[in-house]
């Protein structure tokens, strides 16, 4: 019988547990991250079923290879091996709980394995994901039980003993690679440690107003915005102007009609934790009839492709059309409409409106410049919108979220004679 691990199962044991170290001290902090955790989430899957297959490679091994007898009888024995059969079912159950809790989750989050490789959901019903959630845990403190139980044994078999069992897990009987390899389990707890985000960051600005305004972090992004369109443009032709006078003065002549040019944006931008989570709509259109000197005469109708929105990240785009943020199977489109608008200074204006989202009708302001003269106008501007009040963000994995979303728009429109 061999007197030493395969160097492959030895390789297996030690990366193992450096993987599980960083698990344990990822776990730890996930639940109280909120959103500012959705990278270290997908990070925590990923290593998650990289263990997992890990296991398999070494049971296979295992059974495989030869390997060294047991050094010792009775009920040490017995212990050892219910150690060992216990944490190989531990490297095996937590990464599938882990798996079917999120494969059950209400938000159906994409799982790309380190962000290349998709992993399917488990055909498992909605209903067990709290059984899932609470068993994950379990297992994760019987796993860290019985890794402290393998470590005390090792020990003392290698302090106490001194039958030099610990020698069989290090190639060649080295001493350097003695003290090397069991740092690795350090070493990933630490990094593990190291990466959670630290405590809750102060509040964003967005936080801080109750309702759209200029004193919301929204309102400071649109004076901006504002600050830098240029300077007020001459009066607006007048589209029925035929050169002569009409008959009756008082008599005004129809808004012209505008039309968007390609090339305009529509982004979104919500505070998280201190941080900023920024993304657009690619599909969206206008329909948009005004008169710049007389803005009262405004109809203002845009509507929004809920599917289309993104923040340039797989993970978090799959989330966006689900209930909990857009819902987009049930309500694809977004529509804000306003009849009228106001002159706040030269060029700049504010329309009244409605906006429509998720089913929910509610009132909404949208501030505005225009830039330019003749057929072709800019339009740059922004509105704060309350989140809440639309059930945008309604679930667990929101709670970091600012109240407030800035969103920014920039196009060209041009005139329709």
């Amino acid at each position: 019988m061999p007197q030493r691990y395969s160097l492959a199962a030895i390789i297996l044991h030690w990366a193992i547990a450096a993987l599980l170290a960083f698990q344990i001290a990822v776990g730890w902090a996930l639940g109280g991250l909120g959103a500012r955790g959705f990278a270290l989430y997908q990070l925590h899957k990923s290593v998650g079923i990289t263990i997992l297959a890990l296991t398999i490679l070494r049971i296979v091994i295992r059974y495989w290879k030869p390997r060294p007898p047991a050094k010792e009888g009775g009920w040490q024995g017995a212990l050892a091996s219910g150690v060992h059969f216990g944490l190989y079912a531990f490297m095996l159950a937590a990464p599938l709980t882990g798996w079917a809790l999120v494969s059950t989750a209400k938000v159906k989050v994409p799982t790309l394995i380190f962000g290349v490789l998709p992993l399917p959901p488990l055909p498992l019903p909605a209903s067990a994901h709290e059984a899932f959630e609470n068993g994950h845990g379990l297992i994760a403190w019987i796993g860290i039980a019985l890794f402290l139980l393998h470590v005390a044994g090792a020990l003392r078999h290698h302090l106490l003993i001194g039958d030099g069992l610990i020698w069989r897990m290090v190639p060649g009987r080295s001493r350097a690679l003695l003290l090397a390899l069991p740092a690795l389990i350090l070493i990933g707890f630490v990094i593990g440690r190291a990466i959670v985000p630290a405590g809750n960051a102060p509040a964003s600005g967005a936080e801080s107003a109750p309702d759209a305004d200029w004193g919301t972090a929204a309102g400071n992004e649109a004076q901006a915005i504002n600050a830098a369109a240029a300077a007020p443009e001459a009066p607006a032709a007048n589209a029925a102007d035929n050169g002569s006078e009409a008959a009756d003065e008082n008599v005004a002549a129809a808004p012209a009609a505008w039309s968007v040019q390609p090339g305009g944006t529509i982004h979104f931008s919500v505070g998280n934790d201190g941080e900023t989570i920024s993304g657009n709509f690619s599909k969206w259109a206008a329909r948009i009839v005004m008169d710049p000197d007389r803005p009262e005469t405004a109809d203002i109708q845009v509507t929004i492709d809920m599917a289309s929105a993104s923040v340039g990240d797989a993970y978090k785009d799959g989330m966006l059309p689900n209930e909990e943020f857009l819902a987009a199977a049930a309500h694809p489109t977004a529509t804000f409409t306003a009849k009228g608008a106001e002159a706040t200074s030269p060029g700049r204006y504010q329309a009244n409106g409605t906006l429509t989202l998720k089913g929910v009708s509610k009132p909404q302001t949208i501030r505005f410049s225009l830039s330019g003269a003749g057929a072709t106008r800019r339009v740059r501007g922004i509105a704060s919108i309350g989140r809440a009040a639309f059930g945008v963000g309604n679930g667990e994995s929101s709670g970091s979220l600012a109240p407030q979303v800035a969103v920014t728009f920039d196009f060209s429109a041009k005139r329709q004679d």
